[in-house]
């Protein structure tokens, strides 16, 4: 009877739990109102997608792009007279650690950081959701503690579940893959049976799941004599992350190779291979490349967020000019608007940001792409195949038959598709394309390179915009210094006055790196009537640059001095970005 009784008290507990998490899910939504993070409208219709798939209000407004994780966490955390906690700033002992599984961790969002001050008997956990009693329960049943619930965004826990148990878990995998395997057979048994066995899968899993995690834009699992190294780049460095014993590359490239679609015997020939995967509820497109090496297979892959490609033009990092000169080059009906840098510099992001600023219900837009990077919802997209003769000047001819207003090419690579955007450009198209050139004056002279006469430039290019991405100094423990004479020099500045500039330092918040995140630099060069008759006269790159800064253009170089002067960026990540200035 007493036992019966229990558990009827339980049910109007847990019954009470719920009207009380209802009731904290309405007042969350004033909250957010109240501190101006959302308006009404944006409320109602997160509401009506939690009564549609069931997700918590927070995070519709989060996948929806109108809230960020802390944002949710700070009103969390008010709302519930909680304590926020990063836990990238906290060092949590073993004794804590070996308290919970780390997969009941993951599956619950939560993790253990410390015991409360003068108290062992009550333990702080990290949780993006405070509100889930029965994770609590579980918690103070596993550990025979009492616990004291405390707001964390998702990504903070879960980068704290990587950092302390992901080598743990690799190790497991890697064990586990040893035993069934015992590490005799040939490479060839190995692939022939189950290369997708559960071990190799949770590795390949869990590395991708890292690297997003710690912001990588790229994964290297490279083959040495006797070990792989898998490097991430993150904020565009590569840094190490792991080392694996060599007898497992086999069944890790066989695993990325079958998820990436390509061919699992073919090991002497390049394979390219697109992969799909959600990591904290974002989509994410992998783009696999393998390389035949000496020592086996190298594979890279890059991460992008479906997401990340189209975002609004404020996002980029364009200061207010440049705003108004991006928008000036865009209101064109036609002509070619080009940006240049090298790989990695966020050429793509600026085109495809471009083009969803275009996209109008009256427009045809119709892009020709190497590969595809992002899918955008009323946009014709041609995927080139150079096996099928579908190549960019081949594709581009067959456009101009299909009615285009706008049309972007990927990369203009010869003369051919040079040839074909200029003359589209002049017969009425909005061309947006990019080049691989270091300097908006010289990507003219890079088009006369390829045979296009000057008067056709002239009269067809817009603007053109080079651009560079800088790393951003880590707020939390950037140093202030007094800059030196030199450096004022460098930054075109007098080089007796005093000013403070910051350098980097590196903490647990930015990985010990001394910088967090990348920012835009751009050079803006818009077109106007004396540009033009320089580049008719085939003046050269040198007079266009010294008639483009007396009309007010910024060179790479003062973009960058500029951040180095708010605290952004430092000296050293402006010299790297415009070395030739």
């Amino acid at each position: 009877m007493t036992e019966l009784c229990r558990e009827q008290q339980k049910c109007v507990e847990r019954k009470c739990d719920s009207v009380e998490v209802a009731r904290k899910r309405e007042k969350l939504g004033a909250l957010l109102i109240e501190r101006g993070f959302i308006n009404q409208v944006q409320l109602e219709r997160a509401l009506a997608k939690h009564k549609e798939t069931g997700r918590k209000l927070g995070e519709s407004l989060v996948d929806e792009g109108v809230l960020t994780e802390e944002n949710v966490a700070e009103v969390l955390s008010k709302q519930l007279n909680m304590s926020m906690v990063d836990l990238q700033n906290i060092a949590v002992e073993d004794n804590v650690l070996s308290l919970i599984p780390a997969d009941l961790m993951k599956k619950k969002t939560m993790m253990p950081y410390a015991f409360k001050e003068g108290s062992k008997g009550v333990l702080m956990v990290a949780m993006a959701n405070p509100l889930d009693f029965y994770a609590i329960e579980d918690i103070q049943i596993i550990t025979n503690l009492q616990v004291e619930p405390v707001v964390a965004t998702t990504r903070s826990i879960m980068l704290a579940i990587d950092k302390y148990y992901s080598q743990e878990e690799v190790k497991t995998a890697l064990s586990a893959y040893a035993k069934e395997k015992k590490l005799e057979k040939t490479e060839e048994e190995a692939d022939q049976e189950d290369v997708s066995n559960s071990p190799i899968v949770t590795l390949v899993k869990e590395m991708i799941d890292a690297a997003v995690r710690q912001r990588a834009s790229d994964i290297h699992i490279e083959p040495l004599e006797n070990r792989i190294r898998v490097r991430y780049r993150i904020d565009g460095v590569l840094h190490n992350r792991a080392y694996y014993n060599i007898n497992v590359l086999s069944a890790i490239i066989a695993r990325i190779k079958i998820i990436g679609g390509m061919d699992i015997s073919e090991k002497r020939k390049p394979q390219d291979g697109r992969i799909t995967q959600i990591v904290d509820r974002v989509e994410y497109d992998i783009r696999v490349s393998i390389l035949p090496t000496v020592h086996g297979e190298k594979a890279v892959m890059r991460l992008t967020a479906k997401m990340a490609l189209t975002r609004e033009k404020s996002q980029l990092g364009l200061k207010p000019y440049e705003l108004k000169q991006f928008d000036d080059i865009l209101r064109n009906p036609h002509g070619i608007m080009l940006v240049t840098g090298p790989t990695g510099s966020g050429k793509s992001t600026t085109l495809y940001t471009a083009l969803s600023e275009l996209n109008k219900e009256d427009v045809n837009i119709i892009t020709v792409e190497d590969p595809v990077e992002a899918d955008l919802e009323g946009v014709n997209q041609v995927q080139v195949n150079v096996k099928a003769e579908l190549t960019f000047a081949s594709s581009l001819r067959s456009i101009l038959r299909q009615d285009p207003d706008i049309i972007m090419i990927g990369e203009i690579r010869d003369q051919e598709t040079a040839q074909i955007a200029v003359q589209a450009s002049i017969t009425g198209h909005l061309v947006v394309s990019t080049l691989h050139t270091n300097s908006a004056a010289s990507t003219i002279t890079r088009l006369e390179d390829m045979g296009i006469e000057s008067y056709l430039i002239a009269d067809s290019v817009i603007g053109v915009i080079a651009q560079r991405l800088v790393r951003k100094l880590c707020p939390a423990c950037k140093q202030a210094k007094l800059a030196t004479p030199e450096e004022l020099a460098l930054m075109g500045l007098d080089t007796t006055k005093t000013m403070t500039i910051y350098e980097p330092c590196g903490c647990s918040r930015c990985g010990n790196t001394g910088y967090k995140g990348r920012i835009g630099v751009y050079e803006i060069m818009k077109m106007s009537p004396s540009l033009r008759r320089i580049i008719s006269a085939r003046q050269g790159a040198e007079a266009l640059r010294e008639q483009a800064l007396k009309e007010g253009m910024r060179t790479l170089r003062m973009s960058a001095s500029e951040y180095v002067q708010e605290g952004t960026t430092s000296v050293a990540e402006m010299l790297k970005i415009s070395f030739e200035s």
